[in-house]
């Protein structure tokens, strides 16, 4: 690589050279990042190389990860992490008169994911390359993300989210090894020596093409692939064009190439639903396609060695968006390879595993019968004849029981149901903490439970400390380093050697000034973003996540409501300042959660400039969340709050970097809150609110009044009051949807029923913050027990209890 800065600052001034034929002093900082990321990229290449010949050589098996998201960040910073070269690459460009964090800012988030759900995914690749794991990830190259968000007026605009429109140097197409998915049509049977065949006709085709990224291992040669398939078509009616109808001309080589435009579009609307199911089908049916292909090549092609395909290829499925995994295999394994029914079903059952991530009902998805047959005839002939299987199994097991049947039938009420084929379709399904997994069980799906008793399991999640705290948090993790050592960077559960310092005042002195310099890193942002100065020596309160009502945003903003009226009505009141940050987008079609930015951004206009309120509180919403954001914020964070509704939560994985860096946590006893409470122990954290168990025996039996709870407690009567009697300076229906979803859904997601204890956990939580010696320790407590929430333990569970697969190591030539 590079064995000083000086080879490293000729090899950069050479690149810089070679790309734009100028010298240093001429080249714009953008040019710099191209010449520094393709510098890098060479480096990478020879790695990823060598990775997939030994891949090929071993024949080991591999796993395959499909998700609709993969929310990635800037790959330069992390790349850079991973290959040890951070140091040598900071002290050269310095000595160049460039700044290294200047030329990574250029780099855009790449547009391939929204929250949590493709967060996780990235993690999880992060984690394969660096345990050696031959594991790759399956996705859409969107041209845009969900969209860019600003804030005007305390509203969320969105804006194109335009991420490619400087390129993206870490991507390399790969037109060779393009594939066509097939759309409509009409698909019938025949006899053909012997065998019934599939003959699909009249379809649209579109061409599926791969651009690959590498994901590069950390202390490791291995280098993985993050497979993203775009749709292409050279499609153009030169005729129309000739005649002047220029829109004509290109009308359906926009719509055909549409499926891969943008994630996850607005399916408020018919048009919208489509594209969505169309885009699921692209990129599974891309990547199986993909995967048959490489696996023929390496470990033969006959019906025989395809019906063994489960024993060296795993097809991991995030969440149910690849379901079409299930008949799509079943597809290719016949219709392509000749297999029977019963053996096709057989490998692709053994192939297939699925990890469920919610119980919410909008994410268990469903798709009308007559969609999935129009859009993809096949499929559902595939998965007809899977249901009537199926519903015949369990008529044998539970003859007459009718209701059950329908409530685990694939295709009933004329939907297809694609948790259901999820779940029949693959060898293992997995919730993401042990309260989520249970409710999978015992509730949700507890029938399929029953019918298969040894298919359900527990991986709670986790998310990679390389990128979360060591990158993230260098001056932490310089502290952590020299405090114990640099083991916790290959083995992170050695970060609980740090519990031995939790109340040495020398070590607690040194993480609270690390904590000081990062707030004051988020409060220059704050300031240069929407000019508003905070108070670096007030509590950083954060809650950065999806702006979504099971996740309580609007208990967090009632509360600050109420602790404003409380401050004017006593100005003396003994709080500590606090800063509270909010940060998440909404999604386009969902407007309660649209209004609840609006009245977050209200508060913050009423509070923020009340010469009463001194300054001891302030609002904070920072637009456009994203990944190099949060690795801004959340070094900076002294709480994370974590208030959802119990049950709603599958996991969460913000609750765990938030940890990692040191920030005390506030929350319900929902998802992974439940497992960081047992790590860190009762003193460590601060919960409140309903149980899971009592949220859903409301739920199943009532016994709930929102009235009682409003008319039962002044403070919020008063604050919900507030939201509709122009107390607010907007017009008074502005948050009626707001008001409506407590008082006329009966609150659904119990906010008024927790919020009492939630202003009592508040009050705790300031009265801890007080002594800083025992607030220090609670911070150091809280990152020594985060090892147990890296997803290296994750995946190690999953590749050892799920995929069966094992680490390849890549040596170097």
């Amino acid at each position: 690589m590079f064995a000083s800065k000086e080879q490293f600052k000729e090899a950069f001034t050479e690149k810089l050279q070679t790309l734009f034929g100028q010298s240093l002093d001429e080249s714009s900082i953008a040019d710099k990042y191209v010449a520094l990321s393709t510098l890098i990229r060479e480096i990478i290449s020879k790695r990823w190389y060598r990775s997939n010949q030994q891949y090929s050589l071993s024949k080991e098996k591999q796993v395959y990860y499909f998700s609709m998201e993969f929310l990635l960040g800037r790959l330069l910073g992390s790349n850079l992490f991973n290959l040890g070269i951070t140091e040598v690459c900071r002290q050269g460009l310095k000595d160049l008169g460039i700044e290294l964090d200047e030329v990574e800012a250029v780099e855009h988030d790449a547009g391939l994911g929204n929250g949590g759900l493709g967060r996780l995914a990235a993690c999880f690749l992060d984690s394969m390359a660096s345990l050696q794991l031959p594991g790759h990830g399956t996705g859409i190259r969107y041209r845009h993300g969900m969209f860019e968000q600003k804030i005007v007026d305390g509203y969320q605009i969105e804006l194109p989210d335009n991420w490619l429109r400087d390129g993206y140097v870490w991507e390399t197409r790969k037109a060779d090894r393009a594939v066509t998915v097939k759309f409509g049509g009409t698909v019938r049977l025949e006899q053909q020596a012997g065998r019934l065949v599939a003959i699909h006709e009249n379809y649209e085709s579109v061409l599926a093409v791969p651009y690959d990224v590498p994901v590069v291992g950390a202390n490791c040669h291995t280098v993985n692939t993050l497979r993203l398939w775009s749709a292409e078509t050279n499609h153009f009616d030169f005729s129309s064009f000739s005649k002047g109808d220029f829109l004509k001309a290109v009308e359906q080589k926009y719509s055909l190439e549409a499926t891969s435009q943008i994630l996850y579009p607005d399916d408020n609307y018919p048009e919208g639903k489509t594209l969505r199911l169309k885009q699921q089908y692209f990129f599974v049916s891309a990547g199986l396609q993909s995967i048959v292909r490489r696996y023929k090549r390496t470990h033969g092609s006959k019906p025989a060695d395809l019906a063994r395909i489960h024993k060296k290829i795993a097809i991991h499925i995030n969440d149910t968006h690849p379901a079409l995994a299930v008949p799509e295999l079943m597809r290719i394994l016949m219709d392509e390879e000749g297999l029977s029914w019963d053996q096709a079903w057989e490998a692709t059952r053994k192939t297939i595993s699925y990890t469920n991530h919610t119980i919410l009902p909008e994410a268990l998805e469903k798709w009308p019968v007559e969609m999935v047959k129009t859009l993809l005839p096949r499929m559902y002939m595939i998965i007809e004849e899977l249901n009537e299987r199926f519903c015949a199994a369990l008529w044998e097991k539970y003859s007459g029981d009718w209701e059950r049947i329908r409530a685990m039938a694939l295709v009933s009420d004329g939907y297809v149901h694609m948790a259901h084929l999820a779940v029949v379709g693959s060898h293992s399904v997995n919730g993401v903490a042990e309260v989520h997994s249970n409710i999978l069980k015992n509730e949700v799906l507890a029938n399929f439970n029953r019918f298969y008793p040894l298919r359900f399991n527990n991986k709670t999640n986790g998310v990679t400390h390389r990128r979360w705290l060591a990158k993230a948090n260098p001056k932490l993790a310089e502290l952590i380093t020299e405090a114990i050592g640099e083991g916790w960077l290959a083995q992170p559960h050695e970060l609980a050697k740090l519990h031995r310092y939790a109340h040495d005042p020398a070590f607690q002195n040194r993480i609270k000034f690390v904590k000081q310099c990062n707030k004051k890193r988020l409060a220059s942002y704050i300031q240069d973003k929407i000019g508003l100065a905070v108070d670096t020596n007030s509590i950083f309160d954060v809650q950065a996540k999806r702006i979504h009502a099971y996740k309580r945003q609007i208990l967090n903003a009632l509360h600050i409501l109420d602790l404003y009226n409380r401050l004017k009505a006593d100005p003396g009141l003994a709080i500590e300042p606090r800063t509270f940050i909010f940060s998440g987008k909404a999604a386009t079609g969902y407007y309660l959660a649209k209004r609840i930015i609006k009245f977050i951004n209200t508060l913050a206009q009423v509070i923020n400039h009340d010469p009463d309120i001194d300054g001891r509180i302030k609002v904070v919403f920072l637009e456009n969340y994203s990944v190099s954001l949060a690795e801004l914020i959340i070094p900076a964070a002294d709480v994370s709050e974590q208030i959802s509704t119990a049950s709603k939560e599958a996991s969460g994985t913000g609750n765990m970097k938030l940890m990692m860096n040191g920030a005390v946590t506030i929350g319900t006893l929902d998802g992974a809150n439940i497992e960081i409470k047992d790590e860190v122990g009762d003193d460590n954290i601060i919960i409140f609110g309903l149980t899971a168990e009592q949220v859903l025996n409301y739920y199943k039996y009532g016994g709930y009044n929102v009235l009682d709870a409003y008319h039962g407690n002044s403070r919020i009567k008063l604050v919900v009051d507030q939201l509709i009697n122009g107390f607010l300076p907007v017009s008074q229906d502005e948050f009626d949807s707001i008001h409506h979803s407590l008082m006329r859904t009966n609150d659904e997601y119990f906010v008024l029923k927790d919020f009492a204890g939630y202003a009592a956990a508040q009050a705790k939580l300031n009265k801890l913050y007080c002594d800083q010696r025992a607030w220090q320790a609670m911070a150091i407590n809280n990152i020594a027990f985060s090892g147990r929430f890296a997803s290296d333990r994750t995946v190690s569970e999953y590749a050892i209890g799920i995929w069966k697969i094992k680490p390849v190591v890549i040596r170097e030539n």
